[in-house]
């Protein structure tokens, strides 16, 4: 796992490097195909509407407590009534995938598992945790309580 981090190279590494098996640090030994295939989910993604909450002091209370209670839950939720357009989703869209897609030594300059950092590119916020490995890579960056900078993001992410 030392290795894997100290390469800065991701999961998207690996798979550049031509690995052709996933290697065991991602490996849990409790999947069990049959289970929880598509067919048998009852998959519920909560669906958070974001309407009058800057006019509503209770609905913005209950918004909270929704987002709170999908975190804890599920892990994840749908947005709605956010006043984004899709322009600016489709964008973001394409600043990360093009992120990914950049050369290793490029998306290196951006690794760390400093949190206090405003921009970050990691793999796996569990690596040393004792459990199997998230095939994943993360880019994010931190906009509370102080923003960013925008030329502390890539370039390909403006």
């Amino acid at each position: 796992m030392k290795a894997f981090d100290d390469s800065k190279a991701g999961v998207r590494g690996l798979v550049e490097s031509g690995v052709s098996k996933i290697p065991h640090i991602f490996h849990t030994g409790k999947l069990d195909s049959g289970e929880n295939s598509a067919s048998d989910s009852k998959l519920n993604v909560p669906i958070v509407d974001l309407k009058d909450i800057h006019i509503d002091q209770a609905r913005r209370v209950e918004v909270i407590h929704q987002i709170q209670s999908a975190c804890h839950v599920g892990g994840f939720f749908q947005v709605i009534n956010h006043d984004i357009s899709i322009h600016v989703l489709d964008e973001m869209i394409h600043g990360i995938r093009s992120f990914h897609e950049q050369d290793v030594d490029v998306r290196k300059e951006f690794y760390t598992r400093d949190l206090k950092k405003k921009v970050m590119y990691f793999s796996n916020g569990t690596l040393f945790s004792g459990q199997a490995a998230n095939w994943r890579d993360t880019f994010g960056f931190s906009a509370a309580p102080h923003p960013f900078k925008p030329n502390e993001l890539p370039s390909v992410c403006r």
